[in-house]
């Protein structure tokens, strides 16, 4: 283990910095043990970061496409070839399980470096007009291109629930555009996206076109999105945080990516395979410890499956080993931390002072290290109940009956949230008349998988803006038009 004198360096144009701010432990959810040291940044630093990238800006943007997705595909191989030390580092940073980090974090950060590199058309023909009132009072032929143009200095703020995939998955569109980033990992777990840089800079990224900077304060967070030289924030993260960001990001019109939380509604129609739909909704208890804003935690039943969904969801998450994330078998890791394993409690607690029922979990597990929190379900939750409401961000799920298909819609649209929402039915075609009523960005229909070329983002206070696939290099640009005589 490091002291915190030889701790990470930030990475700014290029060079390893010394953090102004000293170093902060990172510890590790399953051992609570410290894993390593980060840097805390000071405000001068993360601003210098910025202009790092702005002065890279130009002639990155100017970079041929091929070239630019040459290195993102080295990158790939880079990180490839580190994935065994890079797993290992995500799992003691996040309380990842073994498959999680392997599969979910490094594995996905690889993929979508490699996704990227795949060189796409930026400009496209517009169909020509006959322009009846053209100069000289001439009608005129008036042809036009659309271009996609970089937008310049992108601010990438990172999850702390996949520091792999999460920061992959805004850098590599980001780059390919043509523009430039300073990244912004979560505090609890930024050594990954330390990694991350040191796999570009290994790839070839020119100096200052990647730079992280990292810290604990409010401060750090604030200066890089108010520097004059960003022109864009990419945020994933709470809805309150989201909001705060946009405030300062509308001050000076600076384009905004907001993946936000999530309260997914999982409908349970009552002709529904039963079975699968346990085995959906059941990854909240063990996909992240439930730590991940698409998870189907507002499960809403037709009453003539109730029962036996709460009485077989039950069992499921009994069933669920929960404990050291390296050991063969376990299922349900840690929480991110101390603070968040008793923000979970609370409102675990909260559940029972409303009246919910509580079926299974709800005690802490009997384990002598680690920020755990049993699978915890919880029927009878009436929807105005908070915890049916609010973001909860663990392995805990909520389950509310309904009548009719016509009030599981108006249950499921009753949220401040719009990310993701879920229904299950054997009948195909009622369940895609279900899905497209429902107010969300996005719909599982008899699954919780997700097709990564699909556009992903949210309704309401879900977020702003559509990411993956080929949407991402829509996110991180602009849209110019040329127009000419024909």
């Amino acid at each position: 283990m490091s002291s915190p004198v030889e701790g990470q360096r930030l990475f700014v144009g290029g060079e390893w910095v010394a953090p102004d701010g000293g170093h902060y432990a990172v510890v590790d959810p399953a051992t609570e043990e410290t894993v390593g040291w980060a840097p805390e940044a000071s405000r001068d630093q993360v601003h210098a970061a910025c202009a790092a990238a702005r002065e890279a800006f130009g002639p990155w943007s100017r970079t041929a496409p091929a070239e630019r997705a040459a290195i993102l595909a080295r990158a790939a191989s880079v990180i490839g070839s580190r994935f065994d030390a890079y797993a290992e580092l995500a799992q003691a940073e996040t309380g990842a399980t073994t498959g999680v980090a392997r599969g979910m974090q490094v594995g996905v950060a690889v993929a979508r470096f490699r996704r990227y590199a795949r060189v796409e058309p930026a400009e496209w023909a517009v169909p020509p007009q006959i322009n009846e009132a053209g100069p000289m009072g001439k009608a005129a032929v008036m042809g036009a291109l659309a271009v996609r143009q970089p937008v310049g200095v992108v601010t990438c703020v990172t999850s702390y629930n996949n520091p792999w995939a999460n920061p992959a998955g805004k850098i590599a569109p980001a780059l390919a555009m043509g523009n430039t980033v300073v990244v912004k990992p979560a505090p609890q777990d930024p050594l990954s996206v330390y990694r991350m840089a040191e796999a570009l800079e290994a790839a070839g990224v020119p100096r200052g076109v990647v730079n992280v900077v990292s810290g604990r304060s409010v401060e750090v967070g604030e200066a890089v999105v108010d520097s004059p030289d960003v022109d864009m924030v990419s945020f994933t993260g709470s809805t309150a945080v989201g909001q705060r960001i946009g405030e300062v990001c509308g001050r000076s019109m600076k384009r905004q990516l907001m993946e936000l939380g999530g309260k997914g509604a999982a409908l349970v129609l009552d002709d529904a395979d039963l079975a699968c739909a346990v085995a959906g909704i059941g990854t909240t208890f063990s996909f992240y410890s439930g730590q991940i804003c698409t998870a189907p935690t507002r499960v809403l039943a037709q009453r003539g499956v109730y029962d036996r969904l709460v009485e077989q969801l039950a069992g499921y998450a009994g069933r669920l080993k929960v404990g050291d994330p390296r050991a063969a078998g376990t299922v349900v890791g840690p929480v991110i931390s101390g603070a968040h394993r008793e923000r979970v409690e609370s409102y675990v607690e909260l559940g029972r002072k409303e009246g919910a029922s509580v079926v299974v979990g709800g005690e802490r597990p009997l384990l002598e290290r680690g920020f755990y929190v049993a699978p915890t379900l919880l029927a009878d939750c009436g929807s105005e109940l908070r915890v049916t409401r609010e973001e909860i961000f663990g392995p805990v799920v909520t389950v509310t009956p309904f009548d009719d298909e016509e009030e599981g819609i108006a249950l499921a649209n009753d949220s401040d949230y719009g990310l993701i929402d879920y229904v299950w039915s054997a009948d195909v075609a009622r369940a895609f008349r279900v899905a497209r009523r429902l107010r969300a960005g996005g719909v599982g229909v008899n699954t919780v998988g997700r097709n990564m070329e699909a556009p992903f983002g949210g309704f309401r206070r879900s977020g702003v803006g559509r990411d993956c696939g080929s949407y991402a290099l829509h996110a991180y640009s602009e849209v110019q038009s040329i127009v000419w005589p024909g």
